[in-house]
């Protein structure tokens, strides 16, 4: 089972949902960058489940513990290991429902495979993996902060309520992370009505990315979009993406969607900050498309581990809408992926690298 991520800053995740903890190991950090507890716990807050009505009941503190790899708050370049414990773990109500593939998870692909699974809450396969990647994401953004390279994500869109404006200062004033607070009630109510029918939502989250120097990315099989892609593809609950004007490409002109450029540079950015797999020094501009939240409280038709027909509803604390918690892990896949690109760049030019990190 693959649970690392990236080549030359690597991570490795572990644990389960329901375990006695989960954690990462980070690898690659360059040596005597300050990192401390709190700028680690810090992102994690953001992530941890019971912030509002719009998350999991299920309280987690998710305090982190550096196992290694500091020392007195700076990186000794050696690996990074942090643990986060498992304190609300409850798997009575999985228990009931053990013998069960709840529609929309990772039941029945991981039976098939593996024959033997952790049923409880999905062990590997839950979200609550994303946490490690948090953990470790706070880490690639302050990397990438000291090089000028700045990450932030929020919700564009809840069921049918689209944001229309980016105010980046409103994200964490409103439960629902967007960046529009003309429209951060509607969505909530959305988020709300859902839960109320014991039903789910889902939505898009948009991640801008700014300050990559021109020319990241490996052409042709490790484009930078093509990494990006396969990070926000590799959270769960990711099931679309685009860069730029993404799908609008496919009915416009070349007239329509090339981007112009005078001496002053790009004239605009309609593909997103990425040219021919290489970042081209425009803000890097994706949406997620991020399915309703599979885990309902109403009944589903089902198939057994023995392949009979049957019906389940999902009991537990679940989240009615996984957007505003997606955010930072959105985030955190973003800095990982840019810092793992920013890395390799420097093997071509190590100047890249130099100065205060």
């Amino acid at each position: 089972m693959s649970s690392s991520f990236g080549n030359l800053f690597r991570i490795t995740t572990f644990g389960e949902s329901h375990g006695a903890g989960i954690g990462v190991i980070v690898d690659g950090v360059p040596s005597g960058m300050e990192i401390s507890l709190a700028d680690i716990q810090k992102e994690l807050d953001r992530r941890r489940p019971g912030q509002s009505l719009m998350t999991t009941k299920r309280k987690e503190d998710d305090q982190v513990e550096i196992l290694s790899g500091t020392f007195e708050d700076k990186t000794t370049g050696a690996p990074i290991a942090m643990l986060i414990r498992n304190r609300d773990a409850d798997s009575s109500k999985y228990d009931k429902i053990k013998h069960l593939h709840r529609p929309g998870h990772a039941d029945f692909t991981y039976h098939h495979k593996y024959a033997l699974r952790d049923h409880r809450g999905g062990g590997r396969s839950s979200g609550r993996e994303t946490a490690c990647r948090v953990a470790a994401g706070a880490i690639a953004l302050k990397f990438l902060e000291s090089k000028g390279i700045f990450i932030k994500a929020a919700t564009t869109q809840i069921q049918d309520v689209e944001a229309k404006q980016w105010l980046e200062d409103e994200i964490e004033n409103n439960p629902v992370r967007t960046a529009d607070p003309d429209v951060a009630e509607a969505m909530a109510e959305r988020v709300k009505s859902a839960m109320a029918e014991g039903d789910s939502v889902g939505g898009v989250v948009e991640c801008r990315i700014y300050g990559c120097p021109v020319g990241l990315g490996e052409p042709l099989y490790d484009k930078l979009d093509a990494m990006l892609a396969k990070a926000m593809f590799s959270i769960g609950t990711v099931r679309g993406l685009t860069f730029g004007n993404g799908f609008e490409s496919a009915s416009l002109k070349g007239s329509e969607n090339n981007d112009a450029m005078d001496e002053s540079g790009f004239l605009s950015n309609r593909c997103g900050g990425v040219l021919g797999g290489l970042s081209n020094g425009m803000p890097i501009v994706m949406q997620m498309a991020i399915k309703a939240t599979a885990s309902i409280a109403r009944y589903q038709k089902t198939q057994s581990v023995e392949g009979e027909t049957s019906e389940l509803r999902v009991e537990g604390r679940h989240d009615p809408c996984i957007c505003p918690r997606a955010v930072p892990v959105v985030e955190a896949m973003a800095a990982l992926t840019i810092a793992d690109a920013y890395l390799l760049a420097c093997t071509q030019d190590p100047h890249l690298l130099s100065g205060n990190t």
